[in-house]
C-alpha cells in the first residue's frame, strides 16, 4: 500500500513539473509581447555584418533601437532602417536588442555567427561566400537539441527538462517500492 502511495506521489509531483513547464515559459518571453510589431534580419550575422530593423504599428513618429553590439538607430515614420554589427561582437554569442516605442519596450535577440568574412549571414549555394566551394566546416558538438533545431542556443529545453525530471522521478519510486518490499520480506 505504501508503494502505492509513495509512486503516486512521484507521478503527481512529474505531472505538476510537466503543467507547470508551459507556464514558466511564457513567463519567460512576456517581455516580447508588444502593442507594436518590431524584427530584426537576419536573425544571425557575421561580425561586421548589416542587420535590417523594421517596426511598425508605434503611435509616435520615431522608435529606438539599442543593442550593446551596434549603435543606436532610430527608425522614423515606420521605416526600416540597417545598423551595422561591431567587428568585435563575440562569435556565437546573442546580443538583446530592443525597441522602444514611447517608453513601451520588446526585446528580441541577435546571434553572432561563427564565421568571419561573411557579411549578413547569407549563403550563396550551400557555401558561405568565404569558403571555396568543396570546403567543409567541422561539426558543433554539445547538446543534441541545439543541432537538430539549427540554434547557436545552449543548454536543455523544456522537453529534456521534462523528461529527465520524470526519470528521476520513476527511478526515486522503484528505488522506494524495491525498498520497501525488501523491509517486507526481511522482516516476515
Amino acid at each position: 500500500m505504501r508503494a502505492i502511495r509513495a509512486a503516486s506521489a512521484a507521478l503527481l509531483a512529474a505531472a505538476a513539473v510537466v503543467c507547470a513547464a508551459p507556464t514558466a515559459l511564457a513567463g519567460e518571453n512576456d517581455h516580447d509581447i508588444t502593442s507594436f510589431g518590431f524584427s530584426v534580419t537576419p536573425a544571425t550575422v557575421a561580425p561586421g555584418g548589416t542587420v535590417t530593423l523594421k517596426s511598425d504599428g508605434c503611435e509616435v513618429p520615431s522608435v529606438t533601437v539599442t543593442s550593446g553590439v551596434f549603435d543606436t538607430v532610430t527608425l522614423n515614420e515606420g521605416r526600416s532602417g540597417t545598423a551595422t554589427v561591431d567587428f568585435d561582437a563575440k562569435a556565437g554569442a546573442q546580443y538583446e536588442i530592443t525597441f522602444d516605442c514611447k517608453g513601451e519596450r520588446g526585446t528580441t535577440t541577435l546571434t553572432i555567427a561563427q564565421g568571419q568574412g561573411d557579411t549578413g549571414g547569407n549563403t550563396t549555394g550551400g557555401h558561405d561566400r568565404g569558403m571555396p566551394p568543396g570546403a567543409h566546416k567541422g561539426v558543433k558538438a554539445g547538446y543534441g537539441t541545439a543541432a537538430a533545431s539549427g540554434a547557436d542556443s545552449e543548454g536543455l529545453g523544456v522537453t529534456e527538462v521534462v523528461t529527465g525530471v520524470l526519470l528521476i522521478a520513476g527511478a526515486l519510486g522503484a528505488a522506494v517500492v524495491l525498498t520497501r518490499r525488501r523491509g517486507a520480506g526481511g522482516g516476515a
